[in-house]
């Protein structure tokens, strides 16, 4: 029997989007969990200790759900200042262009890794 793991991980994923599994709602019957890491850069890339860090944000997301909390997860971009610019400046584009270029690639490789983001209250 083989594993195809991309398939399999690619169904749930669409799964949670489409049944918005992370999304936080008004619930005030629930206890409510606010947990938000720290926001990437997009002037740069990710990397293995982004995965580190935002796993450890997913897992506690994740832990806290099953508690019953009402679990409010956001994800935004650190998106401004010198790192911007230079970026820019490097691809030889629009800040603009450069900033919001790298957040969709982000966001496509959060969302290929899983990780329960509240994407509508993204920052």
């Amino acid at each position: 029997m083989s594993y195809d793991h991309q398939a399999i991980e690619a169904r749930w994923q669409k799964r949670w989007e489409t049944d918005k599994v992370f999304y936080a709602e008004m619930d005030p019957s629930r206890p409510k969990f606010y947990n938000v890491a720290m926001y990437p850069y997009p002037s740069g890339e990710l990397h293995m200790g982004h995965l580190r860090n935002y796993t450890y944000i997913d897992l506690v997301t994740r832990y806290k759900m099953m508690q019953g909390f009402n679990v409010l997860s956001p994800m935004g971009w650190d998106s401004f200042g010198l790192p911007a610019e230079n970026r820019a400046i490097d691809d030889g584009v629009h800040p603009r262009l450069s900033v919001e270029s790298q957040i969709e690639k982000m966001k496509w490789q959060f969302r290929r890794l899983g990780a329960g983001f509240d994407w509508s209250r993204e920052l």
